[in-house]
């Protein structure tokens, strides 16, 4: 089995790519191929012997993604993309990113007659937005807040419509909040959520910019990586007439990840926290809501984490 993944270099790239080597297989079928697509080339994994291809490649440059496509990959996951607040600071790119590149690259399977080719995009919690209900679910109408959100929002209904199609085999995952990131802060606006978590455990200062009851829905990195596997091992018609749904986070006030950040790291870490309030960061993460309903998703087996101790506790055992 060849799979591909773009955005490879990422955070979330990295940890799949990790993840793919060590199970060796996809839903049954040995792996036989890794292709690895980034802006900047991704470290091509040495110690496997998986074949795998590292590529630094514009993936907004017209035909980018031609000689790939080309070798026929039997998974595509769909990583690359301008996170919230770089995309919210710059339009076009964020169009151009997030979905200009996310037309031409079904385009690009389209012309390689790819319809057995499985699509897993990861999109995000922020095409929510708007007056919500309470709770939410799957057909939650998609009302985003921000030119993120609404990237993502048009990709999610290109990929549902070339699934309709027949064009292609495509799967969309709502990424809720991922924390605890590893590594230093991002461009993302849900940025802080992993910061006033990993900088106080690690010795060192973070700044909260929203208000502490605000509530996250938030899932670990580990959950977000096994739920990506996941989604190329669910058949597609199991997804019935959507192609998109919102995985299985759990709920969590800003004050809750402060009281779990106090458990785990003492008074002196709580200390080391700064509430420094920020408009621009609480207007985009505002609109994004902290409750689901996520029945669907579990029926189709994915699962996620048991509680925020478990996820704070996750990050240490790798921190050692």
């Amino acid at each position: 089995m060849h799979v591909l993944i773009t955005g490879a270099a990422g955070f979330l790239g990295q940890r799949l790519t990790r993840s793919l080597i060590e199970r060796g297989e996809l839903d049954g079928q040995p792996l036989s191929r890794l292709t690895l697509i980034d802006q900047v080339q991704a470290e091509a994994p040495t110690n496997t012997p998986l074949e795998s291809v590292s590529h630094a490649v514009d993936i907004t440059s017209p035909g980018a993604l031609d000689d790939v496509l080309g070798e026929r990959p039997d998974v595509i996951f769909h990583l690359a993309a301008v996170v919230s607040s770089a995309a919210e600071a710059d339009l076009d790119l964020g169009m151009t990113v997030n979905f200009d590149a996310t037309r031409a690259l079904l385009e690009g399977c389209r012309s390689h007659e790819l319809t057995a080719t499985r699509l897993i995009m990861a999109s995000s919690i922020a095409v929510y937005g708007g007056e919500l209900p309470g709770v939410l679910d799957d057909m939650t109408a998609l009302m985003p807040q921000s030119s993120y959100g609404s990237q993502k929002a048009m990709s999610e209904l290109l990929i549902n419509d070339y699934s309709r199609r027949g064009l292609i085999d495509g799967r969309v995952l709502r990424l809720p909040t991922i924390v605890i990131r590893p590594g230093r802060p991002n461009a993302a606006a849900s940025s802080f959520a992993s910061s006033i978590l990993r900088e106080p455990l690690n010795g060192e200062e973070a700044v909260c910019p929203v208000p502490t009851d605000l509530d996250l829905f938030v899932m670990s990195p580990s959950r977000v990586t096994d739920a990506l596997l996941h989604g190329a091992e669910v058949p597609g018609d199991a997804f019935g007439s959507s192609r998109s749904l919102m995985l299985p986070g759990i709920t969590v006030s800003v004050a809750e990840m402060l009281d779990a950040l106090g458990v785990f790291g003492g008074d002196e870490a709580l200390a080391r926290v700064r509430h420094e309030p920020d408009p621009r960061i609480e207007a985009i993460v505002g609109s994004w809501p902290g409750r689901f309903e996520n029945l669907r998703a579990r029926q189709l087996g994915f699962t996620g984490d048991k509680d925020f101790n478990e996820i704070v506790e996750a990050f240490l055992d790798e921190r050692t």
